[in-house]
């Protein structure tokens, strides 16, 4: 019997990021909370972080291009720079 395909909801993917990125449960008891492979949250969570800077651009074609360029750095720099780290959990690459 073949498997079907599960889709998810924006609104599902955005809660189970924002979870991740605030580390108050380690990925794998989040992916069991809510049914999905840790390997799909860190896929979104790195999706969603390579596209956040573009939620301020202004819509400019050019000034997205520069301002990406711009941002390269930053983007490039670790989550746990930014975000707390708790402990006793090694942070993915």
């Amino acid at each position: 019997m073949k498997r079907t395909r599960r889709k998810f909801s924006a609104e599902l993917k955005t809660k189970v990021v924002l979870e991740a990125l605030i580390e108050r449960l380690a990925l794998t008891e989040l992916a069991k909370k809510h049914e999905i492979h840790p390997n799909q949250i860190t896929q979104w969570k790195r999706e969603f972080l390579e596209k956040a800077p573009d939620v301020f651009s202004k819509g400019d074609k050019a000034q997205k291009d520069q301002h990406d360029t711009a941002m390269r750095p930053a983007l490039d720099s670790p989550i746990r720079a930014v975000l707390p780290v708790k402990k006793g959990v090694e942070a993915e690459p």
